[in-house]
């Protein structure tokens, strides 16, 4: 029984002490861990609409559910709408611009956890990424993947992502058509 105690007394030490060493790590770095997300973020929306500077538009979203905010450029260029949605793998943070004629200025996937080399290349800066984000420049409310009437073409083996992405831009553009 002693031998137990002792044993289950180590490895209550050694939880502690590790545990102790994660958070203060944690401390150390959590501001540095979102001023490198905030500027991911400025770097995102300044990619899908040109602008000096982005103000929050407080606003009922709950027709939305996957748009987290909307903001509306200062220059008057349009809103960018960051979403978050269901990937293949997991859920893809996306930054959408629109333009004030209900057309996207241009995407931006900021987070994401899907599978390198498939659907990870909706972010990636090869051509690939490139030319699968560039489809969407221009789009309206209606854009949809070819395989479902629209002219939007999936990334080879990534139809899921595709879908997911193209159904954020379309949830964006509807988003800032309500704010009126």
């Amino acid at each position: 029984m002693n031998k137990i105690l002792k044993l289950a007394l180590v490895l209550f030490l050694v939880c502690a002490v590790t545990a102790g060493i994660l958070g203060g790590i944690n401390e150390l770095t959590k501001d540095r861990i979102a001023e490198i997300n905030r500027l991911a973020t400025i770097a995102a929306y300044s990619t899908v609409l040109k602008a000096d500077g982005y103000d929050l538009v407080e606003a009922d979203m709950s027709d939305f559910p996957t748009v987290d905010k909307i903001s509306r450029a200062t220059n008057g260029a349009g809103h960018v709408v960051e979403l978050t949605v269901s990937g293949a793998q997991g859920l893809i943070t996306i930054a959408v611009g629109v333009a004030p004629d209900y057309t996207c200025t241009g995407i931006s996937i900021i987070d994401h956890s899907e599978t390198s080399g498939l659907g990870a290349n909706a972010a990636a800066e090869s051509d690939v990424g490139r030319n699968f984000r560039a489809q969407f420049v221009g789009a309206d409310e209606s854009v949809a993947l070819s395989k479902f009437g629209g002219a939007i073409d999936a990334l080879s083996g990534a139809t899921i992502t595709s879908n997911a992405v193209t159904t954020a831009v379309a949830t964006a553009i509807r988003a800032v058509m309500a704010l009126g």
